[in-house]
């Protein structure tokens, strides 16, 4: 059974003297903590809110104003690091330039993995450049980007002793989380003596967590970790070397575009999908372990969101518009109207714009059957919202029927559309407010309010907002097929 004192239990009476070993250390070691964030998850299960397109990481859960992404950068705010590292999938990179922009966060790389492989590949990546930026001797704070921790004292004083453990020999910590309840949809570990790690165990069934909670050896495996780059990096080697080669490989072809750092996307094809936990932790004879007791969820379903989240007397969440009545034990979420319950319980209830779930709680786990029936009907609404944001603006689907749809088009001041055609698609802009320029084949002209124009399929065109403020416009497709991957761009700011 590990030892049930730790750092981040601040009544103990050795905790001065711990927390001062812990400043002298940094002071004298001069170390350098450079938090690196994984946001390459999709969260189908928290569909509808959740889509490839505008992920879980992404998404305000909770109402409080901020992503879990951006909780999870603002999370390290009070420790002393460098600047971060975040790994994302190539589609997400300017929902991530945003968010970090909002917060006024800068000088942050951003590695564009072009395919996802798993956190092994991801983590090497983000050593590499953590060693370019700052050396080899800098700790990783690795952190998924989709926890919510809001006890963030706690996580502080955790990832203090974590600190003193990876200087220690160079062991690779990771973080287990303090059960309390008999989870079944997390991995464990079980800890020894000195924060040893004896065992990594897949998700139980129910009774094996039942005794995984009452003998008070196992931890949640959080998928947090903090160790040296080049431990990391030598470790991976040793046990996986290929990962280790591709991803080197891969990195080598380095290049900046903007604020991104792209990598070779051919040899990052032939890298392995692995998790770090498969290729390194269950290996390494340096694993150590630090118990996190706090509030902390991956909020991976719904009803993982309904048993962290604070409920009302009747045991309901309630986010956004919603009345309900003699109802209980419900999570009910609105997104762009009037949602109203009456004599049900138990049940999850998510409204957005386009798409309405129902489901008992219990099936929480079976969203992605939904999903995967959505995916196999060729509709959209796995992948997008009716409000799309982009980074020259946003876009909202309006209507669609047999043959046409209908947006409604914000540019903000200042920025273009790509240059681009469309091979089975016609468009009729009309300006709403605002100023547009618009490039068409080879005319250049400007509309103003209640002007249009028409885009005839095949014809290469631009749309601009040169003005002061925001341009509202809308647009008319109509044609014989009308996906979002009906374009070809000849030139575009944001390197797509």
């Amino acid at each position: 059974m590990y030892p049930r004192t730790f750092l981040f239990y601040p009544s103990l009476h050795w905790f001065p003297l711990l927390y001062f070993h812990f400043t002298f250390s940094i002071k004298e070691h001069f170390v350098k903590i450079v938090p690196v964030i994984l946001a390459g998850g999709y969260g189908e299960r928290l569909w509808p809110l959740s889509r490839s397109h505008s992920p879980k990481p992404f998404i305000d859960l909770l109402n409080v104003s901020h992503t879990l992404f951006q909780e999870t950068v603002l999370r390290f705010s009070g420790l002393s690091t460098c600047s971060p590292i975040v790994v994302c999938h190539e589609d997400h990179r300017f929902l991530v330039a945003q968010q970090l922009h909002s917060l006024s966060i800068q000088d942050v790389s951003i590695i564009l993995e072009p395919y996802g492989r798993n956190t092994a590949p991801a983590i090497a990546l983000a050593a590499l450049e953590a060693q370019q930026k700052y050396g080899e001797e800098v700790l990783l704070l690795v952190l998924p980007a989709d926890h919510e921790i809001q006890n963030v004292k706690a996580f502080e004083a955790a990832v203090q002793q974590a600190i003193l453990l990876a200087k220690e020999n160079g062991n690779l910590v990771t973080f287990g989380i303090r059960p309390t309840r008999p989870e079944t949809g997390y991995g464990y570990i079980r800890c020894g003596n000195d924060f040893s790690v004896e065992e990594f165990v897949e998700k139980p069934n129910l009774e094996t967590a039942l005794g995984y909670l009452a003998s008070e050896d196992y931890l949640w495996n959080s998928g947090m970790f903090l160790f040296e780059a080049n431990r990391y990096l030598d470790e991976l080697a040793c046990y996986r070397s290929d990962i280790h080669q591709t991803v080197c490989t891969a990195y080598r072809g380095r290049k900046e575009d903007m604020d991104f750092v792209r990598i070779d996307p051919d040899a990052f094809l032939q890298c392995s999908s692995e998790s770090i936990d498969y290729a390194v932790m269950e290996f390494t004879k340096k694993a150590k372990v630090v118990p996190y007791v706090g509030d902390w969820s991956d909020i991976g379903t719904w009803d993982a969101l309904y048993d962290y989240a604070e409920k009302d007397d009747q045991q309901n969440l309630i986010l956004g518009d919603v009345i309900a009545e003699d109802s209980s034990h419900c999570l009910i979420r609105s997104e762009s109207r009037l949602v109203s319950v009456l004599g049900v319980s138990n049940l999850v209830i998510v409204e957005t714009a386009d798409v309405v779930l129902v489901m008992d709680k219990d099936y929480a786990q079976d969203v992605k059957k939904i999903v995967q029936r959505v995916k196999d009907s060729d509709r959209e609404e796995h992948m997008f919202h009716k409000l799309v944001h982009r980074p020259w603006g946003s876009y909202e689907t309006i209507d669609l029927g047999e043959r046409y749809k209908v947006k409604r088009i914000t540019v903000k001041t200042g920025e273009k559309l790509s240059v681009q055609m469309h091979h089975h698609r016609a468009e009729h802009w009309i300006v709403v407010s605002g100023t547009a320029k618009v490039q068409k084949g080879d005319q250049v002209f400007f509309l103003q309010e209640n002007e249009s124009t028409y885009i005839p399929v095949g014809e290469i065109h631009s749309l601009e907002n040169p003005g002061e403020a925001p341009l509202e416009l809308v647009e008319v497709q109509s044609g014989s097929y009308l996906g979002e991957d009906d374009i070809v761009r000849f030139s575009d700011c944001y390197g797509r």
